[in-house]
């Protein structure tokens, strides 16, 4: 008797995993305060024309380095413009560049790992050095150097921080492909024709996007601070442009008249990462087999 692969599940079943899958997601109370601070994050930077009350470029020579007050409740920069509403202003750009920086290195890094996994032999085991040597160097240090070679700029610190991050998302994509290539039913879609390309993007893909989801959540944090890394170091965000990684850096030489300056910004970041990594800790939870066993035998 001949194996077969097995039909889909019942849409009402899948319904129900799905369903079941949130409600642990949304019981765990590290990942509710991670949801709720970082829908708070996003709400504040999508509505920040009506949010922030003033222009985050504004200047006043006659206010400089005020303190927090009922106008200000943040304090004021060097330029007085109002720190609230440049940390408003901030989180699109911080928020933003930090996503689109995980989006490109899932992507690119993806698709390496998967065909690489796929491919085996010598492609394989020259693409797999080759990985090993790119995650042998820091990730910033890394970006650094493409951003010099590329130039200064936002758009520029997204391609830089995605090629560091691409060889962890192409490690762990083919070392998933490499457990999942040699299943029965990947056999049974070679006996029935399916080329290469369609075995890949409709078999392997599906099975090796849980974990890509996991690691690009839990890589979300560590992207906003390589971002706001540069922006510090004068590699990204140019003034005026309010970005939290920027705005720490105009502040460090104030850090002891006007420390509003750095704490501000610093707390921005800080709720970020730690919204985003709350997030991914609990879905690296449900999403691995292993803590699923280990939670249904109480071990």
């Amino acid at each position: 008797m001949t194996d077969l692969p097995l039909s889909a599940p019942p849409a009402d079943t899948r319904w129900q995993r799905t369903r079941t899958f949130w409600i642990d997601f949304a019981r765990h109370p590290g990942a509710a305060i991670g949801v709720v601070l970082l829908l708070i994050l996003v709400l504040t930077s999508a509505f920040a024309p009506w949010i922030a009350p003033f222009d985050p470029a504004q200047m006043d020579v006659g206010s400089r380095l005020a303190a927090p007050n009922e106008t200000n409740i943040f304090g004021t920069d060097l330029f007085a413009r109002d720190i609230f509403s440049r940390i408003v202003w901030g989180g699109r750009y911080s928020l933003t560049v930090g996503i689109a920086t995980v989006l490109f290195a899932l992507v690119i890094g993806s698709a390496l790992g998967i065909l690489l996994g796929y491919s085996g032999g010598r492609i394989d085991a020259v693409g797999s050095r080759g990985i090993d040597v790119m995650l042998g160097f820091p990730s910033v240090v890394l970006a650094i150097l493409v951003v010099v070679v590329l130039g200064v700029g936002l758009v520029n610190v997204v391609v830089a921080v995605g090629i560091a991050q691409v060889p962890r998302f192409a490690r762990v994509a083919r070392g998933a492909v490499l457990s999942v290539k040699e299943q029965l039913f990947i056999d049974s879609a070679r006996a029935i024709g399916a080329g290469d390309w369609r075995i890949m993007s409709r078999h392997l893909l599906p099975n090796v996007v849980p974990t890509l989801i996991v690691l690009g959540t839990l890589n979300l944090g560590e992207a906003i601070l390589s971002t706001a890394t540069l922006s510090f170091l004068g590699l990204g965000a140019q003034p005026p442009t309010p970005e939290w990684g920027a705005m720490l850096n105009s502040g460090r030489e104030y850090m002891r008249y006007a420390p509003w300056m750095m704490i501000f910004p610093g707390l921005a970041l800080f709720l970020a990462v730690m919204s985003v990594n709350l997030i991914g800790d609990r879905l690296s939870y449900l999403l691995d087999p292993k803590s699923r066993v280990r939670k249904v035998t109480g071990a």
